[in-house]
């Protein structure tokens, strides 16, 4: 079987693949895409950086294919979608490079805290200008850490040592895991009015884009300094440079951009107060070999039939326990991914019950499943069906798993229930039904509903009157959203009613407005399996 490794990873990875017996490996490094095209015609597996894409024309073009292995944490440079669809394994390796991008945190931090990159220049430049390179102390000053995930608990370790106030924002973080790292969980706009630096460790997803932007910015202190290594996007780069232009921002460190590379006309380049880098956090040596040792092991493992670590899109079990366990990963994910959207942003415990069939499999890789469900629009990319438990984890929640032989209902059901601090409790359960197993969600917070689990629903909590269907669809017929199916739910007449609606379109922001404004709905959630 033919191994491809299209970007240059460490040459101990490449050693390691070529003394597999039955493996050949083929290095072509800096192909360009329609060369790529003609490589992968008999590949079986290809390993990346971040400068090859693997588009979905190149996975058409490799029949062959079983495994795609990522050198690093991010897979934005591979079509996920397109591999799943024909059955290709994405691999990333999550956990090499979180030394080196907290150190490189820290070491923009430092710059922005002493001008040492401005030092530097100017002495090569022949000068000895101390009157205007002066800084700040890092001791006893506060340090806002805007997630607090493998990375961003790493720098707050720098930070204490340092002898800095370590404040901290991740929504998912329970008090009790903030308590035990000795750190002040604080909301965001605590930490943006009292942080003297800021720096953030979040995935790129729809609630982290442009999270730091003017607005968020002008609750700064005057002469905060801010700090970006982990994806671009997340802080708004024309807030960012105003801000750095009136003093506002004392100082900037950047690794990561809204385009990369940087364009050449960037006026980031033109500011004296900043210090940027091109991406560079996970390049060290211990990094680089770390993850290319990593895929190179985790595509061995595939192409010999072994265990599959660290995928993206299927769990760490083989291809015969996936036959079989498939659809029940598949509703665990959506339940995992339905709950995360319907409950409140911090919960204290995640309990999985199981009744049925189930009860007598191995289901570990089920509740990874849906841990991963629940993670998946919270921790971003990193997280896969192997490192989804410790993040949990990591958030100090509880994870409980119940497999309960009492009667349900149904011949087999699996439940997710999420549980706050405060003890109000979130749910939903599904099942499969049919020839082809197909994932149905017939229970959500209590009230007994059906409807398939996949697409955008609206889950709404209303007064029972006359014509809140026809006043609903309204207002969706008026915003061009087609309603694909409907179930209503409830517990007794002239009380609150469930009404969960599958829809084609994502609804309008005006039209959830509408909605989330009429004075019969107590509750409206748009959820996105």
């Amino acid at each position: 079987m033919k191994v491809l490794v299209a970007d240059k990873i460490s040459p101990k990875g490449v050693a390691y693949l070529r003394q597999q017996p039955g493996l050949e490996v083929i290095e072509a490094y800096g192909s360009s895409p329609a060369q790529m095209l003609e490589l992968v015609k008999d590949v079986h597996a290809i390993a990346v950086r971040s400068e090859t894409k693997i588009t979905a024309e190149v996975i058409a073009a490799a029949p062959l294919l079983k495994v795609v292995g990522r050198a690093g944490v991010g897979v934005d440079n591979v079509d996920v979608e397109a591999a799943t669809e024909r059955g290709v394994i994405v691999m990333n390796t999550p956990s090499g490079n979180t030394i080196s991008t907290a150190e490189l945190t820290f070491t923009h931090i430092l710059c922005g805290a002493r001008p040492i990159a401005q030092a530097a220049a100017s002495m090569k430049a022949g000068n000895w200008d101390r009157k205007t390179l002066s800084g700040i102390e890092l001791y006893k000053k506060a340090i806002g850490i805007i997630g607090l995930g493998r990375i961003g608990s790493e720098v707050a370790k720098r930070a204490q040592a340092f002898g800095m106030r370590v404040l901290a924002y991740d929504p998912y973080l329970a008090p009790s895991r903030a308590k035990a790292m000795q750190v002040e969980a604080v909301t965001l706009d605590e930490l943006f009015a009292q942080s003297d630096y800021i720096t953030v460790h979040m995935p790129l997803t729809d609630d982290t884009l442009n999270m730091i932007d003017a607005a968020a910015l002008a609750k700064c202190k005057k002469g905060v300094r801010i700090f970006n290594c982990a994806r671009g996007g997340i802080i708004n780069e024309k807030a960012l440079i105003a801000a750095l232009k009136t003093g506002h921002v004392a100082a900037a460190g950047l690794d990561v951009y809204e385009e990369e590379p940087l364009p050449k006309d960037s006026e980031f380049r033109t500011l004296p107060n900043v210090v940027l880098t091109p991406h560079i956090a996970a390049s060290t040596a211990e990094a680089q070999e770390s993850v290319g040792i990593e895929v190179a092991e985790q595509i061995a493992d595939v192409l010999n039939g072994g265990v599959i670590r660290n995928a993206v899109n299927m769990p760490s079990i083989d291809a015969a326990a996936l036959k079989i366990l498939g659809p029940y990963l598949d509703l665990g994910a959506k339940l995992g991914t339905l709950v995360q959207q319907i409950a409140p942003a911090q919960i204290a415990t995640l309990r999985i019950t199981y009744w049925g069939k189930i009860v007598d499999l191995d289901a570990n890789s089920v509740t990874r499943a849906i841990i991963r469900g629940y993670l998946r629009r919270i921790s971003g990319e990193g997280i896969n069906f192997v490192n989804a438990p410790f993040a949990l984890e990591r958030l100090g929640v509880k994870a409980e798993v119940v497999k309960s032989t009492s009667d349900s209902g149904y011949t087999e059901l699996i439940q997710l229930e999420v549980a706050a601090p405060d003890g109000a409790t979130f749910s939903a359960s599904g099942t499969l039904i049919g020839k082809g197993n197909q994932p149905r969600i017939v229970s959500i917070n209590g009230r007994e509903v059906e409807v398939a689990a996949e697409g955008k629903l609206l889950v709404l909590e209303n007064l029972d009157q006359p014509g809140m269907v026809g006043e609903v669809g309204t207002i969706l017929g008026n915003d061009k959203v087609n309603i694909a199916d409907m179930s209503l739910s409830r517990l007794a007449p002239g009380g609150t009613a469930y009404m969960v609606v599958r829809v084609d379109t994502e609804p309008s922001e005006a039209a959830r407005q509408v909605i989330k404004n009429h004075a019969a709905i107590k509750q409206a959630k748009f959820v996105q399996l």
